[in-house]
């Protein structure tokens, strides 16, 4: 049997790394995952298959521990998921999330040139780079103009990943992701918090659920949908950088919508309440992806509808809140 790839995959502890790992680990691969020894993050997204990953422990803000990490390790490919990913918390930390976010993909790809730069690597770039849209949808040739100290960090992540690849002559990809959710969305993030909310009112665990701005509308898929993207990238002839998106928006309110209808509450409006605490200091506005060179240079298609994501967040919430609510 051919020796299977090892790949390295850091922020495994999230939504995107516990559906990279499953996926890698279907197709035979060596999995590890790096996490920070002073991280708080909970190994739940990843409990199932916990046994199956090997861990390292290593830090984006250490170039040592990146490069000591690769040599030991000897990846084929190396996926950097890690990254302080909350637009909100940007705007309170946003020196912190310009080392993680920005500097962070620097030492990850300085490691690689110098253990071994044939080494392929994904960047997890992100459609907040677009922000202030400069066109409707957006592609690969679509102008950045972030709108908050993430969208920014994430744009240098971008364009150093674009610089190590045409200066060193290395497999570096970036995946510009629009926004994709699951049930292991973190629930600080407004799809998650309403699935949440939805669920919890069903369950007679709350009443009324606030949230911001209800007209902002976003480009919404489902993350095992995405990982499927990010390894195809790798598996291609010569690197490249590609839109991952459904091409399709909805408003906050059209995701309302569907949950409450989902958690059988009838209409949302009577339980949601806006709130100018969870407004944006500077809102993106409309967000919406061309995956058309992904579909055609990848063959990648998403596979799980918006209606069919929002449902699957409710359920599997009320399912997880059930004991809590004694029912």
């Amino acid at each position: 049997m051919a020796q299977s790839k090892t790949a390295l995959i850091t922020g495994i502890t999230g939504q995107d790394g516990s559906y990279l790992a499953e996926l890698l680990l279907a197709k035979g691969y060596r999995v590890v995952g790096m996490t920070r020894r002073t991280s708080t993050d909970v190994h739940e997204r990843i409990q199932h298959i916990f046994e199956d990953i090997e861990f390292v422990s290593g830090d984006l803000l250490d170039q040592t521990s990146m490069t000591g990490i690769i040599y030991s390790i000897k990846p084929d490919e190396v996926y950097n998921l890690a990254a302080q990913s909350f637009v909100p918390t940007s705007w309170n930390q946003p020196v912190l999330t310009g080392e993680f976010t920005a500097l962070g993909v620097t030492r990850v790809l300085e490691a690689i040139r110098a253990v071994n730069p044939k080494i392929r690597f994904y960047q997890a770039s992100s459609s907040e780079m677009f922000g202030k849209v400069q066109a409707v949808p957006q592609n690969e040739d679509t102008p950045f103009y972030p709108r908050s100290p993430y969208g920014v960090a994430k744009v240098y992540g971008h364009w150093i990943t674009v610089n190590y690849r045409e200066s060193y002559d290395m497999f570096a990809c970036s995946g510009i992701l629009f926004n994709h959710e699951s049930e292991r969305r973190g629930k600080e993030f407004v799809t998650r918090k309403i699935s949440d909310g939805a669920a919890r009112i069903k369950l007679g665990l709350q009443k009324e659920l606030s949230l911001g701005n209800l007209d902002a509308q976003r480009d919404w898929g489902f993350a095992g949908d995405y990982v499927r993207a990010m390894w195809l990238m790798l598996q291609q002839d010569a690197p490249d950088d590609y839109v991952v998106a459904t091409g399709r928006t909805h408003t906050v309110r059209e995701f309302c919508r569907i949950a409450f209808e989902a958690a059988g509450l009838g209409s949302y409006e009577q339980y949601v309440k806006m709130d100018p605490r969870f407004m944006r200091p500077a809102e993106v506005d409309l967000l919406i992806g061309d995956p058309g060179k992904a579909k055609k240079k990848l063959g990648w298609e998403p596979e799980v509808s918006f209606e069919q994501l929002v449902e699957m967040m409710v359920q599997a919430d009320i399912e997880r809140l059930r004991p809590l609510a004694g029912v």
